[in-house]
C-alpha cells in the first residue's frame, strides 16, 4: 500500500507578511534597533532573506509595517476593553484609559518594539507620520470618551492623560514591582475623577 501524498500548501501572502511582521517586532524586542536586522527576521520567521524583499522594499518599509500593526493591534485592544466596559460612559473611559496596564499591552517584549518605534519616530519622517496618526486616533477616542461624560476641553485633558498614561505604562513596564497596574489603574481613576 502507497503512502497517501501530502498536498503542497503555500502560505497566503497575507500571512507571509504577518510572519515578517511579528518576525520584526521581536526582534525589535529581544535585540533592539541595533540588532534587527534582515538575517535576524528571517531566521526568526523561518523564511530565506530574500523573501523579505519580495514583500516589502527593505527593512525600513518592513519596521514601518511593523510600528503601524502594532498600532493597530493596540487600537483594537482598547476598543475592546471600553465595548466590555458596558455603557457607562465613565466606566468605557476608566476602561480605556486603564487597558494600557493589563496584558497584552504589558507584555515585556512589546517595551522593546515600542521603545525602537519611538526611536525611529525622532529621525525617520515615515515613522513619524505612523507615530502622530497612531497618536491622533489615540487622543482623538479619549476626547470621545471625555465629552461623553461631560468633560470640558477634552482636547486638552486627552493629552494630559494619554502623558500620564504612557509614563505609567513605561514605568510599569520597566519596573514592575514599583507600583503595579491596579496602582497605575487607580491612579488614573483618581485624576479623572478629580478632572472631569
Amino acid at each position: 500500500m502507497r503512502a497517501a501524498r501530502q498536498a503542497f500548501t503555500r502560505e497566503s501572502a497575507d500571512a507571509r507578511r504577518a510572519a515578517l511582521v511579528e518576525a520584526a517586532a521581536a526582534c525589535l524586542a529581544d535585540h533592539g534597533l541595533a540588532g534587527t536586522n534582515v538575517r535576524a527576521i528571517c531566521a526568526k520567521a523561518g523564511v530565506s532573506p530574500g523573501l523579505l524583499r519580495h514583500y516589502f522594499s527593505g527593512i525600513n518599509d518592513l519596521i514601518a509595517a511593523t510600528y503601524r500593526a502594532t498600532s493597530d493591534r493596540m487600537e483594537a485592544i482598547f476598543a475592546a476593553a471600553v465595548e466590555d466596559a458596558g455603557s457607562d460612559p465613565r466606566a468605557r473611559l476608566a476602561a480605556y484609559l486603564t487597558a494600557s496596564f493589563r496584558p497584552p499591552v504589558t507584555d515585556p517584549e512589546l517595551l522593546g518594539a515600542w521603545t525602537a518605534f519611538w526611536a525611529l519616530a525622532r529621525s525617520d519622517a515615515r515613522m513619524s507620520r505612523i507615530h502622530a496618526e497612531s497618536y491622533a486616533g489615540y487622543r482623538e477616542r479619549l476626547c470621545e470618551l471625555l465629552a461623553a461624560c461631560g468633560a470640558a476641553d477634552a482636547g486638552r485633558l486627552a493629552i494630559l492623560l494619554t502623558a500620564m498614561v504612557d509614563g505609567l505604562w513605561l514605568e510599569l513596564s520597566l519596573d514592575p514591582a514599583s507600583f503595579g497596574a491596579e496602582a497605575a489603574a487607580e491612579m488614573v481613576e483618581r485624576a479623572v475623577a478629580a478632572l472631569v
